[in-house]
């Protein structure tokens, strides 16, 4: 499973685990309040998981990107240079988008 799926399902996961723990709460069952925090939790663990493994992506492709800029200059290839840095860019935007 890919990590966007991934947090897709660790955040259905949060939104069970806290309806699952109103509904306790509602009805004074004490368990199924526990029941629904772990669930929750469990989803929280899920997302961060999936969001650590996209900023790794981030980071290898800011990287790769990174050495592609600098041979191209190197070279003087502006078409390497530019997707050197488009790939840069494209690996700082998924980084922070998963933090």
């Amino acid at each position: 499973m890919s990590n966007q799926a991934n947090r897709g399902e660790g955040v259905a996961e949060q939104i069970g685990g806290k309806i699952k723990q109103g509904i306790g709460k509602v009805v004074g069952d004490d368990a199924m309040v526990a029941e629904g925090q772990t669930k929750e939790a469990k989803g929280e663990a899920r997302e961060e998981t999936a969001k650590a493994g996209e900023r790794g992506k981030g980071k290898l492709e800011e990287a790769v990107g990174a050495v592609k800029n600098r041979v191209g200059a190197v070279l003087d290839d502006e078409t390497m240079q530019a997707e050197g840095k488009a790939k840069e860019l494209e690996g700082e935007a998924r980084q922070k988008a998963n933090h």
